[in-house]
């Protein structure tokens, strides 16, 4: 069967594809076996080096409280981002060029800055600007470059939505007198939410994983820093120490995209719904009711 974006597979591709995706699992299963004697030759998979992970201590006195400071920096930056980034996307498409330009080169200036200069120039703003006390400096900064960042791109996300709109919805709104606010409020945006939606999770994903950089510069406590840190105490075991953050970061991340993709689908079946249900009594026949035609004599 054919559909609209490729023909079927004829015998040929088919079994093209299946020898192709053979060679490629045999090649990561390869990679795998390497990476394993690799570290079992260096002696990275003796016991003692993994044996904090299954104690408490490790994870009460490191890896959850650097869980908690990378959660912080994260749920702050999508809090504030969020309505930042819808707010710069509706202005870049305003009428008024007074809100319209100022709009578009904040979101541009932005965008156009490495995250980490941000948090950089973010700490030095806060450490010669404000009485900002030098054990949260670290945090401060990382929530403004992830804010300043993450809300350009954004913004640019929440205009493509819009703009990805049949333009006769608009027209049809304004041809029955809604202004320019109502029919974003009630028409385009929440249209506009559900085919966004995998891109803001997209960038959510990226504030999630961008918290790592205030740990590796600006010496906040996060998660990973939580990992040096570690590693340092319990002998040098810094490989065992990435893989466990990084399999937390996986299940961080895993999780916010499932719950992303189930709201998603929650909202398309919501707009699927028709609302009341018509019986076959209730039905009319367009015109017959004025002039009696249809009816019964």
């Amino acid at each position: 069967m054919s559909s609209v974006l490729y023909d079927a597979q004829g015998p040929r591709a088919k079994r093209r594809n299946v020898v192709l995706t053979v060679v490629f699992l045999v090649a990561v299963a390869a990679l795998l076996w390497w990476v394993i004697g690799t570290l079992k030759d260096k002696g990275q998979l003796e016991w003692p080096l993994w044996e904090p992970f299954f104690h408490t201590e490790a994870w009460s006195t490191y890896i959850w409280p650097g869980l908690q400071n990378t959660l912080k920096a994260a749920a702050l930056a999508m809090i504030i981002a969020l309505p930042l980034g819808a707010v710069l996307g509706i202005s870049r498409l305003s009428d008024h060029a007074w809100v319209r330009v100022p709009a578009a080169i904040v979101v541009e200036f932005f965008r156009s800055i490495p995250v980490l200069v941000l948090m950089i120039f973010g700490l030095a703003l806060f450490a010669e600007y404000t009485a900002v006390s030098s054990d949260d400096r670290p945090l401060y900064a990382v929530v403004t470059g992830l804010v300043l960042y993450n809300a350009s791109v954004l913004a640019e996300i929440v205009r493509a939505g819009i703009l990805a709109l049949p333009k006769g919805q608009s027209e049809a709104a304004m041809a029955i007198g809604l202004r320019k606010g109502q029919l974003m409020r009630l028409i385009l945006l929440p249209q506009a939410v559900t085919a966004m939606l995998p891109a803001i999770v997209s960038q959510l994903v990226v504030i999630v994983k961008d918290t790592a950089l205030g740990g590796a510069v600006l010496t906040y406590a996060e998660l990973l820093a939580a990992a040096g840190t570690m590693s340092g105490y319990y002998g040098g075991n810094i490989i065992q120490s990435l893989i466990v953050v990084s399999v937390i970061f996986i299940a961080l991340n895993f999780a916010l995209t499932s719950f992303a993709g189930w709201l998603e689908r929650r909202l398309r079946r919501a707009k699927k719904s028709t609302g009341a249900v018509v019986g076959p009594n209730d039905a009319e026949i367009a015109g017959t009711a004025g002039t009696g035609a249809g009816g019964t004599v």
